[in-house]
């Protein structure tokens, strides 16, 4: 696969920096979210008979708000996905690929703008709304947004672990029970004072809470295929993936691995990028 050249693009509010890949075959578009563009090189190399587009999502990594404001938005995500497609392709729907946030990013990008995509594989959309259990769960998640402003990043990201590492529906009271050391966790406890982490401050509350138009994404175009990890069954990612599924009247499929099972040592993680790659070209043809 070619080098991919790096650009950029600006958005009502944020700066973009995209990667492309050319290729000779059709677009793919890779979306993480709060994840930066450089978790998706080991996929990305996968397809060397695409053009692979990749991004950094707006107030992260390379990507700079323009407009002041810390927390973003799936609806602001998914106009910035938008406006890189536009400037990338010939006008034609392309295939997009969104995993975790990016997920909830890209099925807002289809409700949007349902023209642009030919092909949306959601994976492990992390939406509370669609949950059984969506009260405790969000009771859970508000309670990780209380501790991150209140105390930082470390007692903060202990709580995420616990609560996304969980396995079936959340009890009543689990915010309420006592979290580990963050130093057990490798995290800092003490208070940097920062409050514009890319997941805790910019994207865990508005990503989670984020209420899908089912309307428009059944009435699109589109083709949309949800897929979960066959690591990941019962976590709240992977409920989410078959909550979406269910409201859209389809079925999820299961890709290899984990929530990150596209990893190929990125940020210190391995999944099955192997099988993930081609669970994901069989998802797309």
């Amino acid at each position: 696969m070619s080098q991919p050249e790096t650009r950029t693009l600006a958005t009502p509010g944020a700066v973009l920096t995209y990667d492309v890949r050319p290729g000779d075959g059709p677009l793919l578009v890779l979306v993480g979210s709060p994840m930066q563009a450089e978790g998706f090189a080991t996929l990305a190399g996968h397809f060397p008979d695409r053009t692979v587009v990749t991004y950094d999502p707006r107030g992260i990594a390379r990507s700079e708000r323009t407009d002041g404001v810390i927390e973003s938005t799936p609806d602001e995500h998914a106009d910035d996905i938008a406006a890189v497609i536009a400037e990338v392709s010939d006008g034609g729907p392309v295939d997009v690929f969104g995993s975790s946030g990016g997920a909830v990013n890209t099925l807002a990008l289809v409700a949007r703008h349902p023209a642009l995509v030919r092909t949306l594989v959601a994976h492990e959309p992390p939406s509370l709304p669609v949950l059984p259990d969506r009260e405790t769960a969000t009771a859970a998640t508000v309670d990780i947004h209380e501790t991150y402003q209140k105390s930082g990043m470390g007692p903060a990201m202990v709580k995420f672990f616990l609560l996304t590492g969980a396995k079936g529906e959340i009890p009543a009271g689990f915010a309420d029970q006592p979290a580990p050391d963050p130093a057990q966790f490798g995290l800092p406890a003490e208070d940097s004072g920062d409050r514009a982490d890319p997941l805790l401050g910019q994207n865990l509350m508005s990503c989670t809470h984020y209420e899908f138009d089912f309307g428009a994404l059944r009435a699109a175009p589109t083709r949309i295929v949800v897929a979960v990890g066959a690591e990941s069954v019962g976590e709240l990612a992977h409920r989410g993936g078959e909550g979406v599924a269910a409201r859209l009247g389809t079925e999820a499929v299961t890709f290899p691995s984990h929530h990150g099972g596209f990893l190929g040592g990125e940020f210190g993680m391995t999944g099955d990028p192997d099988g993930f790659a081609a669970a994901l070209r069989e998802a797309l043809r």
